[in-house]
């Protein structure tokens, strides 16, 4: 399944978001438009199905409904955030869910749901407030979605949301998971502990996997080959790959001493392999190549052919954008506004549809518009 439909009320810096979504999307904005608050929306769907947790746990790692709220909402309460989930070759939804939430004025002040709506197909099969909650309003502090006695007839949509996957990896917390402290961030998304989750992978699935991203690395990383997954003498799982270079038979070498790109290449490229759920990406082209960055949205889209993985990617690069498949479809372009920030399909401004259909880019149509509206040339200097 995609994310086929996106609408937000209220949410951070989203005033109002009605958008389709393809499956391959990218968001291009300034610094601060709410890139990473857009695909915070699926995170925040993916925490709400947690058991223990939920809902409450969920508003409370994002600082209560006062952070999650949109400052430009003024004297409406509510937050709310409504999904199409579709078959990847039928944009018809085949389930949607919506939710609205709010805090209670006194006492406690727990977030609660000022709705909880979900239709299959076309029939609408859950609709609280319900006469239950009625009666017992502390039943509101919790979504359907995160109670197993109550989500059987629509559990695919919690187990969807359960596995939406965030990655934005530091290659320094794959090298040295032990040197940093402290519990794991639920979901890993900056993978300090990758190495384990490929070592846990059935063994047959995790060599057909490595062997892929060593045949999609040729292009970017020429001389690495044999990549592999290897134990040390204390049983700690590492990645080794061979170099070729002046040594007749190259030389091994392990994920301490693979480049930062290197590392978030092979991360991205398992992640797109690892399974159909969605897949949020932060600005994949950090510590690469220009060159590489370009070849990027042709090999996520080879993956995806593969494992029809939806992918929503954020990015700042020109490079990623100036690929001749990336259409102004699967384009966001984010505005900032004295009212929140605007979200549009890159196709649907007259202006960008016109530059892409007499041959140029997404990059050249659109990347000049995510331009900071105050920049001028010489600005550093007036500091």
């Amino acid at each position: 399944m995609i994310i086929s439909y996106l609408r937000l009320k209220n949410w951070k810096n989203f005033r109002s978001v009605e958008i389709p979504l393809r499956n391959r999307v990218f968001l291009a904005g300034p610094n601060a438009c709410g890139k990473s608050n857009f695909l915070d929306v699926f995170r925040f769907l993916r925490d709400i199905t947690k058991r223990g947790g939920g809902l409450q746990q969920a508003v409370q790692d994002r600082g209560g409904i006062s952070k999650i709220r949109c400052l430009a909402a003024r004297k409406e309460p509510e937050v709310e955030i409504e999904v199409h989930l579709a078959n990847g070759g039928n944009m018809l939804p085949i389930w949607k869910y919506a939710i609205s939430i709010k805090q209670h004025p006194r006492g406690s002040r727990l977030p609660y749901l000022a709705y909880e709506r979900i239709w299959e197909g076309d029939k609408q099969i859950l609709n609280r407030p319900d006469d239950s909650d009625k009666k017992d309003e502390l039943r509101l502090t919790q979504t359907h979605l995160e109670q197993i006695s109550a989500n059987e007839r629509f559990r695919d949509i919690a187990r969807f949301f359960d596995s939406i996957l965030y990655l934005h990896l530091v290659p320094q917390l794959v090298r040295n998971p032990k040197s940093f402290t402290g519990p794991g961030i639920p979901g890993d998304p900056f993978g300090r502990n990758f190495l384990e989750r490929v070592a846990r992978t059935q063994s047959r699935s995790r060599r057909s996997r490595l062997r892929k991203i060593e045949q999609a690395l040729v292009g970017a990383v020429p001389q690495l080959k044999n990549l592999t997954d290897v134990k040390d003498e204390a049983g700690i799982p590492h990645l080794e790959a061979v170099y070729e270079h002046w040594r007749p038979q190259g030389a091994k070498q392990r994920e301490d001493q693979f480049s930062d790109g290197t590392l978030r290449l092979i991360a991205l490229l398992w992640s797109l392999l690892e399974s159909e759920a969605l897949l949020l990406l932060e600005e994949p082209e950090l510590s690469l190549n220009s060159a590489i960055v370009r070849m990027l949205p042709a090999i996520i889209h080879h993956m995806q052919t593969k494992q029809k993985r939806q992918a929503i990617i954020s990015t700042h690069s020109a490079e990623l954008l100036s690929d001749k498949g990336v259409g102004g479809e699967e384009t966001l372009l984010l505005t900032p506004t004295i009212e929140g920030t605007d979200v549009n399909v890159a196709s649907s401004i007259r202006e960008v549809k016109d530059l892409l259909e007499s041959g140029f880019t997404a990059a050249e149509a659109v990347m000049p518009r995510a331009e900071p509206k105050a920049f001028e040339q010489g600005w550093l200097f007036d500091v």
